[in-house]
């Protein structure tokens, strides 16, 4: 028996490593993880070099860490666009696979009603040929 693949099997096997990857980026930036880690990392960062003793490596106004976030939301938007972009082919898949399956649903409710309105008349036939026999016999 042939194993059938659904949309969503063939859409992750189709993506190629930079897809997977920009995925994996993507989700894990829209995660409260990754809103966290951040701002615990920001607030060290500006803790230490508030109150730092000898050296502040990024002095108030913290030129370096907005250097940092702008690199960062660089690379994070097209990342993001990527997955994007995915989704909407794989919202595209699903709704194929979905209006597929609706033409073969409807395709076999009409042959189902066919054979029940053949059925019928076989009865129907049945019943007035029996009527028929029982006007003959009396």
């Amino acid at each position: 028996m042939e194993h059938k693949k659904n949309w969503h099997v063939k859409h992750a096997e189709s993506l190629s490593f930079g897809s997977r990857l920009a995925d994996k980026v993507a989700t894990g930036m829209g995660s409260w993880r990754f809103i966290i880690i951040q701002t615990i990392i920001v607030a060290i960062w500006m803790g230490l070099n508030v109150v730092a003793f000898i050296a502040h490596w990024d002095p108030y106004p913290f030129i370096l860490l907005n250097l940092l976030f702008s690199t960062q939301a660089a690379y994070a938007a097209p990342i993001i666009m990527m997955a994007q972009n995915r989704q909407n082919e794989r919202d595209r898949m699903h709704a194929q696979a979905d209006y597929q399956t609706n033409i073969e649903a409807k395709l076999e409710i009409e042959a189902l009603t066919l054979k029940l309105n053949k059925l019928e008349v076989e009865k129907l036939d049945k019943i007035i040929e029996m009527l028929d026999e029982m006007k003959k016999n009396s």
